[in-house]
């Protein structure tokens, strides 16, 4: 095939046809000698075929984060390979700089870089890469299809975690209630641990009169929190789970649902999305932290992610083992446009888990998806285990609850929140008569609320 330049130079020779005394022959000169340089151009390319690619770098990356993978390019012709090299990657992975010029002399090898920012979680592809082999003058160039062959990559875009600052002062917490820390008093649980000597300041309902009589001295029993207890981890991934939340509530903002979906073209920020993120995300995110801690609280951690089917399951495993295992299932992990068959959630949760339990359950506190899904078959759950039900709201929506309407739309959208918030109370009362702990936060707060539901039912010894 031949370039742009071939066809500049059949120009500019035409340009001087009006200096030939008979213009036709002049053209067919330059038509012939234009003809004769792209063909040893051409024959001058290299050849394709003795190009081998290959890859390394980076298999996976956090949310956000930047990451590196380079593409290997082998000459193993007889001839210097001069090519223009682009590197395809799916859109989402954000990739700069995918197009290159090479020079590779015979039995070389040159090296480039991709550098990526994924825009989403999940894995990300290289498409495809695109070499064109060029002749010394750049008048030719080889393309093959399929030539060379694209070696195949694929990068892991892990979960942002950004719930993990809470990790410190939640543990803080966890090691007061174990009665390891000294803080406002000594720790409380309901596991007896051990006696020891009296001391000023506690609680005399600790007294072990029986011990104190045979060591003639006072002995107070010690407690701590339960351990070795089962939490699962219940991801909802139907439809609910794909809108999108906003990340504080600005009365001046539009909520995500009404606001206009930024270009294609904006550049994408290192933190977090400023138009919200999908309620999926949200409840990975305080898993992730809700895992981590009951795994320092000595508690086995369990994940189910379930629509109408199971789309990922984590059964316990070490504390040094589980996050890496968490990670790894839940960044793959989409919303899927289907409603959540309950019924199925709950026999896997019965399945599953045949000691008592406390089952997190990530979803929305929606009377559609609960009313005519959940709550029918609820009572078979509450009756085995411990249910706390996390949902995320749109800080937006209480917004327009106190926003001063100005004209008759933004009237009808006040008053179909008051319709959203009455509806969540009686869902909220429901599930309550079931015995159900409830967690209804905002975006911004929402896993270190899930955690702390979690440690006060553990200082309860409800788990």
């Amino acid at each position: 095939m031949i370039t742009w330049r071939a066809a500049l130079l059949l120009v500019a020779g035409a340009a001087t046809m009006p200096l030939w005394p008979w213009p036709w022959i002049g053209l067919t000169v330059v038509l012939a000698v234009v003809a004769a340089l792209t063909a040893l151009d051409f024959r001058a390319a290299a050849a394709l075929r003795h190009v081998t690619l290959g890859r390394d770098g980076q298999r996976a990356v956090r949310l956000g984060d930047p990451a590196t993978v380079r593409l290997t390019i082998h000459n193993r012709g007889v001839r210097t390979l001069r090519a223009d090299l682009r590197d395809d990657w799916v859109p989402s992975a954000g990739a700069e700089r995918t197009t290159h010029r090479l020079e590779i002399e015979p039995g070389g090898t040159a090296v480039v870089e991709t550098r990526l920012r994924p825009t989403r979680r999940g894995d990300r592809a290289a498409v495809r890469v695109t070499l064109r082999s060029h002749g010394p003058f750049r008048l030719a160039f080889r393309q093959l299809a399929g030539r060379p062959e694209t070696p195949g990559w694929t990068l892991r875009t892990l979960p942002r975690f950004e719930s993990r600052r809470f990790l410190a002062e939640k543990v803080s917490r966890l090691r007061v209630l174990d009665g390891s820390t000294v803080a406002r008093g000594r720790g409380q649980g309901t596991e007896f641990d051990a006696l020891r000597e009296y001391v000023v300041g506690d609680d005399v309902r600790s007294i072990d009169w029986r011990a104190s009589a045979r060591r003639s001295d006072v002995l107070v029993r010690t407690w701590r929190p339960e351990r070795d207890r089962r939490v699962l981890c219940v991801l909802d991934t139907g439809r609910t789970s794909a809108v999108r939340v906003d990340r504080a509530a600005d009365p001046g903002r539009r909520p995500s649902w009404l606001a206009s979906p930024p270009p294609e073209d904006a550049p994408v920020a290192a933190g977090p999305p400023r138009h919200g993120e999908p309620r999926l995300d949200a409840a990975i995110d305080a898993a992730l932290l809700l895992a981590a801690l009951a795994a320092r609280a000595g508690d086995r951690v369990d994940l189910l992610a379930v629509d109408t089917a199971v789309r990922a399951a984590v059964s316990g495993a070490g504390r040094e083992a589980l996050l890496p295992r968490l990670v790894d299932a839940l960044a793959p992990l989409q919303p899927a446009l289907v409603e959540t068959d309950f019924e199925l959630v709950v026999s896997e949760i019965l399945r599953r888990e045949r000691k008592r339990a406390l089952v997190v359950l990530f979803t929305t506190l929606e009377p559609g998806p609960l009313g005519e899904g959940l709550l029918p078959v609820l009572p078979r759950l509450a009756a085995r285990h411990k249910v706390l039900l996390a949902s995320v709201h749109d800080p937006a929506l209480a917004a327009l609850t106190t926003r001063v309407p100005e004209n008759a739309d933004q009237a009808y959208a006040a008053a179909a929140a008051h319709q959203a918030y009455a509806d969540r109370d009686r869902v909220r009362t429901a599930l309550t008569r079931h015995g159900v702990e409830v967690v209804d936060a905002p975006l911004d707060d929402f896993a270190s609320r899930v955690s702390d539901a979690y440690l006060t039912l553990k200082a309860a010894g409800r788990l």
